[in-house]
């Protein structure tokens, strides 16, 4: 994949300001390497280990409270109650975005309710994309995505599903420089386009697909359709722009920076737009 500048995230970080936690990053796409870049697993509970040992000695009190309740490796037989009790205090005492995560996901696996599931799925799905760190994205990639597997077992029919397990491939694997992976998520998503052609939300992540895979040609005529229908999409028109200034046609990308720039309204999203557009003009 030849190396691109995306503002599509930033953008969309700078319009909602601080995430969750105060986390800020910016994701770009990857340079393509001659070899397939090799990702060491994220191991989940080491790192839960880690955070744990820097928490007050208040708080290591209470999560032991509440870890008493359950065992690790016998999560099946636990309620789901107690799960989310440990989740309610990484997130709102402990303020840290991993175990709550993680311990959001197991309770939701357990309650098996396709409600939460989804949420749960949505909220690793979000994070996921703005995570620079190629484990941590692959795991919460993987995690969410065995979470909207779960809740379609439930709901088979569900559009919504379909799409948030493909967005998992795109916005995973697919951006740490895996093709197959990519291909993977547009069957998921050509699923829901096939028999709707007017799902936008699939429209769009299928356009986003294909400009990283290198269909830009495909991508652009998905994403115009979803700009079309509404050049408020911020995330549209950003990756759009990105895929006209990719294919060298300038005078479109900087139509769409230019929108860009009007829906994010910030000064320093303006001034990196303006850069862009000016490193364009020079080429």
């Amino acid at each position: 994949m030849k190396q691109r500048v995306i503002f599509s995230i930033g953008a969309l970080l700078l319009l909602s300001g601080l995430f969750f936690f105060g986390k800020t990053s910016v994701e770009k796409l990857p340079v393509k390497e001659t070899t397939e870049p090799v990702i060491a697993d994220f191991d989940i509970h080491r790192a839960i280990d880690s955070i744990s040992k820097i928490l007050t000695p208040s708080q290591q009190i209470s999560l032991q409270k509440l870890e008493n309740g359950v065992k690790r490796g016998d999560v099946r037989n636990q309620t789901s109650g107690q799960l989310t009790a440990i989740a309610d205090f990484w997130k709102d005492s402990a303020k840290s975005l991993i175990p709550y995560a993680y311990y959001l996901s197991e309770a939701a696996k357990l309650e098996n309710s396709e409600k939460n599931l989804t949420f749960a799925g949505q909220f690793l799905l979000e994070n996921m994309r703005r995570e620079s760190r190629p484990d941590l994205k692959l795991w919460e990639s993987q995690t969410a995505a065995g979470l909207f597997e779960q809740a379609l077992k439930l709901n088979p029919s569900s559009d919504d599903l379909k799409i948030g397990l493909g967005s998992c491939y795109v916005y995973g694997p697919g951006m740490t420089g895996d093709p197959q992976q990519t291909m993977v998520g547009i069957q998921k998503l050509l699923e829901v386009v096939r028999k709707d052609s007017n799902n936008m939300k699939a429209q769009m992540v299928l356009g986003i697909a294909s400009v990283i895979s290198n269909q830009v040609d495909k991508g652009i005529e998905r994403l115009n359709k979803v700009v079309n229908f509404d050049p408020h999409n911020l995330e549209a028109v950003s990756w759009l722009a990105d895929a006209y200034a990719s294919e060298g046609d300038i005078a479109n990308a900087k139509k769409w920076y230019e929108q860009s720039k009007h829906l994010v309204n910030n000064p320093a999203f303006s001034k990196e737009v303006d850069e862009r557009i000016k490193m364009l003009e020079q080429k």
